[in-house]
């Protein structure tokens, strides 16, 4: 896995939740949280990991309790936090 910024992260979580979930890049806040301001429910959880580990190139769940990332901002952390321990 190849070392990004932190903004190219962003881009590419929210590209692809964008894209995979029909949200709008308004919602797309660090702060934003998958349930009560996405409307993700825990199928979806499962259908943004597979998602993401395609935009990444990487394995998401073997590394990090998943259930802990509530919002993006989470999420943007722990993907920078294995990027950059890849």
């Amino acid at each position: 896995m190849e070392k990004m910024t932190r903004q190219e992260i962003i881009k590419t979580v929210n590209d692809a939740l964008i894209k995979e979930f029909e949200l709008k890049p308004e919602q797309m806040k660090p702060e934003a949280n998958f349930f009560s301001d996405l409307g993700l429910d825990s199928l979806d959880a499962v259908d943004m990991v597979i998602v993401l580990e395609q935009a990444f190139k990487a394995k998401l769940r073997a590394n990090y309790e998943v259930g802990k990332i509530l919002t993006l901002n989470d999420l943007y952390d722990y993907i920078e936090q294995l990027m950059n321990n890849a």
